[in-house]
């Protein structure tokens, strides 16, 4: 697994922008992991009184899972691409809120990835700080869609 501070900007792995890029960096990624980080503040698009409510934890796990899609694309030397989350299976949450000031972890673990572009990843969510197998925030297992060729995909559903 790839770990240091020489990991890309999280800006050029996903096909976010602005504001709507809200995990900050890559802490390590290989062929079937990626683990990126997220600071929980005020200033954050979604962000309450209180902090940033749990389910954006599915928006986090999906940006993080863009990464690594983002990450083996400029390993092969390939522009990113626009993919889809489709939806997740079972995302649980032991928090309503991730608290302002907060540093979270979120893992995502590759377990399909078909030929036609469908994919599908384990993930959780942990505090920075969380010893190992300590007890995750949120977990889901997330499917995620990636077309060859997106503008044929949205013009008429054609995945060849």
């Amino acid at each position: 697994m790839t770990t240091s501070d020489a990991m890309p900007d999280i800006r050029s792995l996903v096909p976010h922008s602005g504001g709507m890029v809200l995990l900050e960096r890559v802490v390590s990624a290989d062929d079937e992991n990626l683990c990126a980080e997220v600071r929980i503040h005020a200033g954050s698009v979604l962000a309450g009184a209180d902090g940033v409510g749990s389910w954006v934890g599915i928006e986090y796990m999906a940006q993080a899972i863009a990464a690594h899609a983002g990450w083996l694309a400029g390993r092969r030397g390939d522009a990113v691409k626009v993919g889809f989350l489709l939806g997740s299976r079972k995302y649980e949450a032991s928090v309503p809120y991730f608290a302002l000031g907060g540093v979270l972890r979120v893992h995502v673990h590759r377990v399909l990835q078909a030929e036609n572009g469908l994919g599908a990843f384990d993930c959780r969510i942990e505090p920075a700080d969380a010893p190992p197998g300590a007890a995750s925030l949120a977990t889901a297992t997330v499917t995620v869609f990636q077309p060859d060729n997106v503008n044929q995909f949205l013009k008429d559903g054609n995945v060849a």
